[in-house]
């Protein structure tokens, strides 16, 4: 089928239609999964500060500087353990993902960087101080030892600097000041900075000497870890899109600045996706290519097509409209838990705004039969409502109920007393919120107040 052709088939798709389609559903979380693996973490934190205590004695503690190198090992080998679980947190496991969430992995991630950090530098500053001490020099004579004389030392400097650089442009001022495309770019150095760290801890490090266990125990977490990177975030994503061989087959607008990308491809109906997930897509053409952004899929696929609508925010959001008929697309997922299947009541509220309606959109379509929906949505008016047509007929097709709320932000706002007149029973409902920061923030304030339990308010935000 050519292009022109496939652009009109797409013209003839019924995606609020309701219609009954063959396709696999979406993977049931599996709570577990997290706790097992915070297990997992904190055993291998306690085999890790048995190991470096382990290797001490009497006699390397009261050496000069004794104290001093055996608290920058200790801090070096944590901050190490630290960063590899950073490292898995965000190599999207997909039971993890599905468990936890995308978000709640990537604050956690978050967390856990300033510790990481901080213990890596105070390891450097530790063994520094100590080799002075040992040498009777001064620390930066003995810095200097260390990089004009120790080749592993100077490539782990490099690494260090590697780590500080990421630490700092995951600052929340940096990150806001940043292209997404400059801050991935400089967490791939991050990766870098492992290698170099992984030759200097396991080939040359003195807890090492005569301590084949813990040589070996560090070998296999490093090497589970480099194999957990490779396997999910590139052989795994590599596999899928050879199966589904995904391309732009068209591109409209369906709001100022908003565009909806349909794409084609062999077997989406054998694709696992629940409504509310989202894809890192990455379109393969020129200047977009090497970065993924994350997108919501704006409806549930409909083989053999697939659907993601996307708001030109970004370099590569506006570049979008531009796309040609053809283009091929590299998507990695389907991530996130901002789906039914978190839900704890069978009274759903949907409350969206902006393009954070698409995800919406998709998780309406896909509620089990029996769930009372009553969908929210706020926009300065009727025009800017996107997929206004297709949520009218959800809604309608499900007996629910919908509200427009337009207007104004300062006019047109969602508070405690219009939650409540608009669903009287929200206190004993499940809320999914999806929009811009600062709309998440009031509608969530506002749940709150109303009555609803934190773990019944569902969000999903895409940062970086």
């Amino acid at each position: 089928m050519t292009p022109t052709k496939q652009a009109r088939a797409v013209d003839r798709i019924a995606w609020a239609s309701g219609s009954p389609r063959r396709r696999r559903p979406g993977h049931t979380p599996r709570p577990w999964v997290a706790d097992l693996l915070l297990v997992l973490a904190g055993l291998g934190l306690g085999i890790t500060l048995a190991l470096v205590a382990t290797a001490e004695s009497r006699g390397s503690l009261a050496a000069p500087g004794g104290l001093l190198l055996v608290g920058g090992r200790l801090a070096g080998f944590v901050g190490t353990y630290l960063i590899l679980v950073m490292v898995v947190l965000i190599a999207r496991l997909p039971w993890l993902e599905r468990a936890v969430g995308q978000d709640r992995l990537v604050a956690w991630h978050r967390r856990l960087g300033p510790w990481a950090l901080w213990l890596i530098t105070a390891h450097v500053v530790l063994i520094t101080l100590g080799y002075a001490r040992m040498s009777h020099t001064g620390f930066l004579r003995q810095l200097w030892v260390f990089l004009s004389s120790y080749p592993d030392l100077l490539a782990a400097m490099v690494g260090f600097g590697l780590l500080v650089m990421a630490g700092i442009t995951s600052i929340r001022i940096a990150r806001r000041r940043m292209h997404y495309e400059t801050w991935w770019v400089v967490h791939l150095y991050f990766y870098l900075a492992l290698a170099l760290a992984f030759a200097h801890q396991v080939v040359t490090g003195v807890a090492f000497i005569g301590h084949p266990l813990a040589r070996a125990f560090w070998i296999v977490v490093w090497a589970a870890t480099a194999g957990m990177v490779l396997v999910f975030r590139v052989l795994l994503p590599v596999v899928r899109n050879v199966r589904h061989q995904l391309k732009v087959v068209a591109v409209s607008e369906e709001a100022p600045g908003v565009y909806s990308l349909t794409c084609t491809g062999r077997n989406l109906s054998d694709l696992a996706v629940s409504g509310g997930q989202f894809f890192q897509w990455r379109f393969l053409a020129t200047g977009l290519w090497w970065h993924a952004h994350p997108y919501s899929l704006s409806a549930l696929p409909q083989a053999p097509y697939l659907r993601v609508t996307v708001k030109g925010l970004g370099d590569q959001s506006r570049a979008v409209a531009h796309l040609r008929p053809g283009t091929r697309v590299f998507v990695e997922g389907p991530y996130g838990a901002f789906t039914h299947h978190v839900r704890a009541t069978n009274r759903v509220v949907l409350i969206g705004a902006g393009v954070g309606i698409t995800p919406l959109r998709a998780l309406l379509e896909d509620l089990p039969r029996g769930v009372e929906a009553t969908v929210i949505i706020r926009a300065s008016s009727a025009e800017e409502i996107v997929h206004r047509h297709e949520v009218v007929e959800l809604v309608a097709a499900r007996g629910g109920r919908l509200f427009e709320v337009l207007g104004p932000r300062h006019a047109a706002q969602l508070d405690v007393r219009t939650l409540r007149d608009m669903v009287p029973d929200l206190d004993v409902s499940d809320v999914y919120v999806c929009g811009p920061e600062g709309f998440n923030e009031t509608v969530i304030a506002s749940c709150v107040h109303a009555g609803v339990p934190g773990d019944r308010i569902h969000v999903e935000v895409f940062s970086f």
